[in-house]
């Protein structure tokens, strides 16, 4: 391996170590912040253990100033003399004390800087998260548009959820002869290419889940009204909240995502949708006719609203 080859290996871990610092640096800065406010409190513990001695040698250089304006006349130690000492020997303990206590207090300004660029950073960062989202909720939004204007809301609706018709025979008692007939039917059923990103499967990874289809059901079915009133009471809900109380892990996007009470515009459904009775979906209606104990559940969720939010 030649110089220029080396040279080029080490360029390039140089710049992913660089990368990975920059991308993770917020949680760096977290916990440096952290251990610095610990180690800061911990050097203000053992500073305070030698006040008493500065304070000690303090109380005897002026208590020796006192005696001396006591027993001296005025023309071998006057009260000016005094005053000056004194200024003197206050000046040298705040010195002291100062370099005492100065290892903690910078290390305790630098911990809490820390802390306050992270936050900055996520801030930053979701500020371009929220950008992104709304760009991306503006154009899908805007397709959707052309779709329904050029197509009609039928084919719209077909595309974004992924609805195929499906064939299936059953078989029926003609009510005329009362012979049994079998007859070709069809349905729309959602595929799985109509699940959003926001989907989670509330099975037996759940903490809430349990080994009752009726149960699950009517704790689902609680949570959605609760969201719902949430939703009504505050005029806003973030998907992060319908998260947590369903027993999911909070997301990014769910930080950014979710719905907004507002009845007078088209745009929000206004109400809060766990995909329960979705009938075009026939593993939601195996889940509220009982025989399934799990379901997949899907968020009919209005789009970004962290920038509609006031400051």
């Amino acid at each position: 391996m030649n110089k220029t080859e080396i040279m080029n290996k080490a360029t390039k871990a140089f710049y992913k170590v660089g990368f990975t610092l920059k991308k993770h640096s917020p949680e760096i800065l977290v916990v440096a912040g952290v251990v610095g406010t610990v180690v800061s409190a911990v050097l203000a513990c053992r500073a305070t253990t030698k006040v008493s001695e500065i304070m000690t040698d303090t109380k005897i250089d002026v208590d020796a100033v006192h005696k001396c304006l006591e027993t001296q006349s005025e023309e071998d130690y006057s009260k000016e003399d005094g005053k000056k000492d004194l200024v003197i020997i206050y000046a040298k303990t705040s010195f002291e004390l100062a370099k005492l206590y100065a290892p903690s207090v910078l290390l305790g300004v630098a911990s809490i800087t820390s802390i306050l660029a992270s936050n900055n950073i996520l801030r930053k960062r979701n500020v371009a998260l929220t950008a992104a989202y709304a760009t991306l909720d503006k154009c899908f939004k805007e397709y959707r548009g052309n779709v329904v204007e050029r197509f009609g809301e039928q084919v719209d609706r077909e595309l974004r959820y992924a609805i195929k018709a499906k064939k299936f025979e059953e078989t029926v008692v003609d009510e005329k002869t009362g012979k049994e007939k079998t007859v070709k039917n069809k349905v729309d059923v959602v595929g799985i290419d109509g699940i959003s990103d926001y989907a989670k499967f509330f099975d037996e990874y759940n903490p809430n889940w349990e080994k009752d289809s009726e149960y699950n059901l009517m704790f689902l079915r609680a949570q959605q009204n609760y969201a719902n009133d949430l939703l009504v009471k505050r005029g806003y809900l973030f998907l992060n909240d319908v998260y947590k109380m369903l027993g999911f892990e909070p997301t990014r996007a769910g930080q950014v995502v979710g719905w907004r009470y507002e009845p007078e515009k088209s745009n929000c459904d206004g109400y809060v949708s766990f995909g329960i009775y979705n009938a075009n979906r026939e593993t939601a209606r195996d889940f509220v006719n009982g025989y399934e104990r799990s379901i997949l559940l899907d968020f009919n969720v209005d789009g970004p609203i962290l920038d509609t939010l006031d400051d």
